[in-house]
């Protein structure tokens, strides 16, 4: 083959598949069914049919995950040479973190890119894998695109695969984490964060959960901030994450945990997920609440991030996040957009110069200088929350702490008490059955009408119109809002491989300063007693306790 020539096409006959509907963000399965014949090839085939030949032709194409993709990798290069791709940049080691992808796209003007990730999900051949796509401004694709994507695989019936990478079409192999960084560094300040990651008296660990971002966090806290090399722990990326559940929570997180409530605890804690965009943040013996942090960086943005110094032009929540972001916003004059869980929402809010900050109760973060939640902004973030409240703090002076920072917000906003229960259940049929009975009851309910001995004020299956579009997105989870301003939300969880997961939604929101620091699952203790009367968990699936609680 000439140097001039493209890659010789393969068109191969397969059957289709009627399971790969995309989920809230992309198509999870059990690794063992992408394993089947063809299963992958016929997914990445009909998105790449709904996005059109001629619309991809010539191209560049962004490609990499969190590890557990390697083989993948070299299947999806073959499809993108066969459907007339001209390039292909991929990760090097088929390894790029969610935000970094984000943030590869948009820096180098890529037509999109295919992450391989199960994201939170365990990983390994026992457990998940899975793939998104996302557009070129680096957000994942909106429903109306996974819709025409689940239209052809029911008829695919071609592969149309490119065996050689030569001539006109291209793969490089970039460094992961060079266009992140290079994002990164426009955002934040990192002199004030190296001169504050130097001091002798502040220490740090990062918990990456053999996950994708341990190479991200030694590459950014270790050589470009100075923190000691050992701040980062299970840095190295496994296939199945070590044998563990990379999802950064109380639960699964138990090693960060275990070091954050001993004697030798560090000042700042902090852990990621399998790709990189979830988050958390503990200060000694203390949890920040993913609804409080999003609440935090915002209240301290404009002072601490160069990113953020000319204002924020609004923030947004997911609908079962919390309001304690609504009255940050509301005492600096912004708009707070109440969007469905997913982050192609937040996107086009940003994209439309609507909204600079958001975040979700499930540990995800993020900001406009890319389109994706990102785990290592919310850390970064934090570090420079807590680097200007020190910067006038002598070295060996009593520090102003991660929990100072929070009970000082508490103090200024009031406490919004939030806890979310999630149940797994392995038979998707009984979830429904709860979730159907949950709508007859909202449906029945006037305001004022009393349930469990608590007044309603309203109730309610919450649907969206996008400010910018106009579409709408319909039956996105059921709200009970009480008199008393507490609200209890019930939604299906769209992330899993397996079953159903429920996932029940506390709040109350506190303003009484005696209060503010009781333990949150005994302050929402009542609160979740109702929630069981009211969707009768137990009748409908024989349960009573929740899998997780966080």
């Amino acid at each position: 083959m000439s140097p001039t020539e493209g890659p010789t096409i393969l068109h191969i006959p397969t059957q289709p598949y009627d399971d790969q509907k995309f989920g809230t963000s992309g198509l999870r399965k059990p690794t063992a069914t992408f394993m089947r014949e063809h299963y992958l090839d016929n997914c990445v085939q009909a998105l790449f049919y709904a996005l059109g030949e001629e619309e991809v032709r010539g191209k560049s194409l962004g490609l990499g995950g969190d590890g557990r993709c390697t083989q993948a990798a070299q299947t999806i290069i073959r499809l993108a040479a066969g459907n007339g791709f001209a390039r292909v940049v991929v990760g090097r080691d088929a390894l790029l973190a969610t935000p970094a992808a984000s943030a590869l796209i948009r820096r180098r003007g890529l037509y999109g890119g295919i992450i391989m990730t199960a994201s939170h999900n365990p990983g390994g051949p026992e457990h998940d894998f899975g793939i998104k796509f996302n557009r070129s401004a680096g957000e994942p694709a909106p429903d109306h695109l996974t819709d025409r994507v689940f239209e052809e695989t029911r008829r695919v019936a071609v592969l149309k695969l490119g065996v050689t990478r030569f001539g006109s079409f291209e793969v490089e192999v970039v460094d992961p984490a060079a266009d992140y960084l290079a994002v990164l560094q426009e955002v934040f300040d990192f002199n004030l964060l190296r001169g504050f990651l130097g001091r002798r008296d502040f220490s740090l660990v990062f918990d990456a959960m053999h996950a994708v971002t341990g190479p991200y966090a030694r590459r950014i806290l270790v050589e470009e901030l100075g923190a000691p090399p050992e701040c980062v722990v299970n840095g190295t990326p496994s296939p199945d994450f070590g044998g563990g559940h990379p999802d950064p929570n109380l639960t699964h997180a138990h090693d960060l945990v275990g070091r954050m409530w001993s004697d030798s605890a560090p000042d700042f804690g902090a852990a990621s997920d399998g790709d990189g965009d979830r988050n958390m943040v503990l200060g000694r013996r203390f949890f920040v609440n993913p609804c409080d942090s999003v609440a935090v960086i915002a209240a301290h943005a404009q002072a601490c991030i160069p990113h953020f110094r000319q204002g924020l032009k609004g923030v947004a929540r997911s609908m079962p996040t919390s309001g304690a972001l609504d009255r940050v916003a509301a005492a600096l004059g912004l708009r707070c957009h109440e969007t469905p869980t997913g982050w192609k929402y937040f996107g086009s809010l940003m994209d439309a110069g609507l909204c600079s900050l958001c975040g979700e109760e499930s540990f995800g973060t993020g900001a406009d200088h890319i389109r994706e939640k990102d785990g290592l902004f919310a850390v970064l973030a934090w570090l420079s929350v807590l680097a200007h409240a020190n910067r006038d703090v002598p070295e060996g002076g009593p520090l102003v702490g991660v929990e100072d920072i929070v009970r000082q917000h508490w103090l200024t906003y009031g406490r919004t008490f939030f806890c979310r229960h999630d149940y797994d259940i392995p038979d998707a049929a009984q979830a429904a059955a709860v979730m159907q009975h949950l709508g007859g009851v909202a449906a029945g309910a006037a305001e004022g009408a009393e349930l469990c001995g608590r007044v309603l004020r309203s109730a309610n299956d919450f649907s969206y119109t996008d400010p910018v579009d106009g579409a709408t997105t319909s039956n996105q989870g059921l709200r009970f809002i009480f008199a008393d301003g507490s609200r209890i939300v019930f939604r299906l969880s769209g992330t899993g491989s397996r079953g159903a997961t429920l996932r029940v939604y506390l709040e109350h929101h506190c303003a009484d300063p005696a209060r503010l620091g009781e333990d949150a699952r005994e302050a929402l203790r009542p609160l979740a007693g109702v929630a069981l009367e009211l969707s009768r968990l137990e009748h409908f699936t024989g349960l009573r306790e929740p899998s997780v609680v966080t």
